[in-house]
């Protein structure tokens, strides 16, 4: 038990401490390797209170997708730092205006929690044993019955956000296409040029 206490929290301070860098470092690469951190200690939290499924799914899609996805499109792109710290300077008023709302928003949610009697319910269900049901198997029993609809509701969402995603990246080139029969016609004496060469130049 004192393992698990401070496996925890040596996990949430890397994860918080990770976190912090993410959004503080002027390095774009150092912030999405700090990202692949905190997902990693996410991860190995779900595993402390016996989410390994949840844990695999972070590692898996997060880590292995999305993190790395970040990392390659921060490493190509062409980034001016300096550019960067003005356009910060410009936004910070508006920026700080929003954190304060959300602040404000997120405190005003922490007073006014509290727990609905179906919540209270589900809490108290007992939870089958690993030997008689899996954990993966269990969250698709609650996931595919009781939250079917908004399942279902997520993946259309995800749907449209890709294709408007497309749509908005979507660049109409002209193609140069191939004509079989201008290739067939054409003269050797039209695309061949010969260069007589003396020693010791170059073509």
């Amino acid at each position: 038990m004192i393992l698990q206490t401070l496996a925890f929290y040596l996990f949430a301070a890397i994860l918080l401490f990770s976190a912090v860098v993410v959004i503080s470092a002027r390095n774009p690469v150092h912030s999405v390797l700090c990202l692949i951190l905190a997902f990693f200690n996410a991860a190995a939290l779900f595993i402390l209170i016996g989410a390994e499924f949840l844990a695999m799914i972070l590692v898996i899609v997060y880590v292995g997708a999305v993190a790395v996805l970040f990392l390659f499109v921060v490493m190509m792109l062409d980034i001016d730092l300096a550019e960067m710290r003005q356009g910060f300077l410009n936004y910070l008023p508006i920026g700080a205006l929003v954190g304060l709302v959300l602040l404000i928003e997120l405190i005003i949610v922490a007073g006014l929690w509290q727990y609905e009697p179906a919540m209270a319910g589900g809490l108290a269900e007992p939870v089958p044993p690993l030997e008689v049901r899996s954990n993966t198997a269990a969250l698709g029993d609650v996931l595919y019955t009781r939250y079917a609809l908004l399942f279902q509701a997520a993946g259309i969402i995800l749907l449209i956000a890709m294709i408007g995603a497309i749509v908005l990246t979507l660049r109409h080139r002209q193609i140069k296409r191939q004509r079989i029969g201008d290739q067939v016609r054409r003269r050797p004496e039209d695309v061949i040029r010969l260069h007589d060469a003396r020693r010791g130049e170059g073509v």
